[in-house]
């Protein structure tokens, strides 16, 4: 199988990771038999820096024609001056709404190996396996322009939503509940808003048409509590945009590790944009250590939602677990033993339970 995509580091350590997802990629075409032709292009302060714009237009053009995207990271103190219409973020924000990328998924799974670094109980984090998904191109990020009146005494931000935007996220929960443990909590805050008493009603319509699949209603202060004192109740968690931002921010640290969790951005047609949780880190760039995992874990998670290669997906993820269970950390992990690697350690680490156990796999298939 060939496949297309478009690399974007951006900023910051985005090069370093961005040259260990390449890594990864390639060992995966060689193991599994698959193509892999990748065209890098500027995206975010690093786009500003060259093209006067976060999101130039040879960007989106060579995005939309890709079967999916690789993002390292953008931003960084040195674009924080910039207009408000000009800053790195814009560039991220601008490509997911001109490729209509309405889905963010957020994977949140610890490591049996770093469990000890969450900031719960050991008891408390140990299984727990959620996926977030948040809806990512309407609601208040992306309402009416906002504005300030009564010479800046008011302030008006509008929350919009159409309910074929809201029937769409939610059908990809019910789709992801299938695949997964059959079970959707449904975040809102419908004592209060209009847009979530809607967003309610869409959630009981759909229901019917997923008898398999139980549903459960959740205000958004309950369930940001119930995330911390018992996250192993949730399967899938759908809400809006914001709900989501902020449940999936609280939802990354409990493993431990920022760095070690990935994100995808998808739409229907399974194209998507797939980048580490952590941000650019322009503190650390190019000094060789910065934690290479959120990004290669991405690279499974496109293998998987947008190639459907679960085989692949499933092999790059066991080679990161077990690079870990070897004792192999970058320095942002709480390892309690163990020998700390950098960026390019880490990821042939990876490299190497990958294409061992793969190889290990064919010659026992040989034999059956």
């Amino acid at each position: 199988m060939n496949k297309h995509i478009v690399t974007l580091p951006g900023d910051g350590i985005g090069k370093e990771i961005m040259e260990s997802a390449k890594q990864v990629l390639n060992a995966v075409g060689n193991e599994f038999g698959h193509g892999f032709t990748l065209q890098e292009h500027a995206i975010g302060g690093s786009a500003i820096d060259q093209y006067d714009t976060p999101l130039p237009e040879a960007t989106l053009t060579a995005s939309q024609k890709a079967d999916a995207i690789l993002l390292g990271a953008v931003g960084g103190e040195k674009w924080d001056a910039m207009p408000k219409e000009k800053r790195p973020e814009k560039g991220l924000l601008g490509i997911r709404k001109e490729l209509g990328l309405f889905a963010n998924l957020r994977p949140v799974k610890g490591f049996p190996s770093l469990l000890h670094a969450s900031p719960l109980k050991e008891h408390i984090i140990d299984g727990s396996d959620i996926l977030i998904i948040r809806e990512l191109t309407g609601g208040l990020y992306f309402g009416q322009p906002s504005e300030r009146r009564d010479n800046g005494n008011e302030v008006v931000d509008t929350l919009h939503y159409r309910k074929d935007e809201m029937e769409r996220i939610i059908d990809k929960a019910f789709q992801s509940a299938r695949l997964r443990n059959h079970h959707v909590t449904s975040i809102d805050k419908a004592n209060v808003l209009e847009s979530s008493r809607m967003w309610r009603e869409i959630v009981e319509e759909k229901r019917h048409e997923y008898p398999d699949v139980t549903v459960e209603h959740m205000l958004v202060d309950a369930a940001a509590m119930k995330l911390i004192t018992a996250p192993n109740q949730f399967d899938v968690m759908v809400t809006e945009n914001m709900f989501g931002d902020i449940l999936s921010d609280e939802a990354s640290v409990l493993t431990g590790s920022l760095g070690m969790l990935p994100s995808a951005s998808v739409r229907s047609d399974g194209v998507g944009l797939y980048e580490p949780v952590h941000g650019s880190a322009p503190d650390i760039a190019g000094k060789g250590i910065a934690n290479p995992l959120g990004m290669i874990l991405s690279v499974a998670l496109m293998l998987r939602h947008s190639f459907q290669m679960e085989t692949e997906a499933a092999a790059v993820e066991r080679a990161v677990r077990e690079s870990l269970e070897q004792g192999y950390y970058t320095a942002d992990l709480d390892m309690k033993n163990g020998q700390i690697a950098g960026t390019r350690q880490m990821t042939a680490a990876v490299i190497e339970n990958l294409t061992v156990k793969s190889v290990s796999d064919s010659i026992c298939n040989m034999y059956v």
